[in-house]
């Protein structure tokens, strides 16, 4: 989404949200993806740190310090480029549930509430979402699969 949608955003260096949302993702390269709903989302942060911190001791001293600046920059979700991040992840895991196939029983009113704070604080994150929650609606809606 980011590659399709972020480049000539007013304010938004595109290279550092790429290289930002792939570094989010290299945090959870060794433990996996904690869903939301899993009671071990609670240490999810501290775990991807650490993981991230031994997927990056080899590296030169300079590279390791930006990938890991650029880690706790999207964690903090304080500058332009993270609030894209941030927004963009949670967009990715609503696609998911709507477009893939989901257990008996999913909740779809879970992806209206999820990460909405992330997704409401920029203009081209709300928008997208809009179609999303649509989208969550009219799949809920529909018989099981």
């Amino acid at each position: 989404m980011v590659m399709v949608l972020a480049d000539g955003l007013p304010g938004i260096d595109a290279l550092r949200l790429l290289k930002m949302c792939l570094v989010h993702d290299l945090g959870e390269a060794l433990g996996g993806d904690i869903p939301a709903t899993d009671p071990r989302a609670a240490d999810k942060t501290a775990q991807e740190r650490r993981d991230l911190e031994g997927l990056t001791a080899p590296l030169p001293p300079a590279r390791r310090d930006e990938i890991l600046g650029l880690w706790e920059e999207y964690e903090a979700g304080t500058s332009p480029e993270a609030v894209l991040a941030k927004g963009f992840d949670k967009l990715e895991t609503i696609l998911q549930h709507n477009q893939g196939l989901n257990p008996p029983g999913f909740d779809y009113a879970f992806n209206l509430v999820y990460g909405a704070k992330h997704t409401a604080r920029h203009p081209l994150t709300a928008a997208v979402r809009a179609v999303l929650d649509a989208e969550t609606r009219a799949r809920a809606t529909r018989p099981a699969e």
